[in-house]
């Protein structure tokens, strides 16, 4: 798989919490914890599994870092 975003972080599964549509997945990626919103049928889809290996991809135009 080739994908355009350069920031792709490869990592375990740790959690999986399903809502009513929309489920957030925790990919521990050495050490640090990242976790995405997806729905409950891109789970399904995808066969997410705690234990399973994911990459969290990160395509974004912004970031913001705030100090205080």
């Amino acid at each position: 798989m080739k994908v355009s975003a350069r920031n792709a972080f490869s990592g375990i599964i740790v959690d999986i919490k399903k809502g009513a549509t929309t489920a957030h997945v925790v990919i521990d990626v050495n050490g640090i914890k990242v976790t995405a919103a997806i729905t409950n049928e891109a789970v399904d889809d995808l066969a997410l599994k705690v234990g399973g290996s994911a990459t969290a991809i990160v395509k974004s135009s912004d970031v913001i870092v705030a100090v205080e």
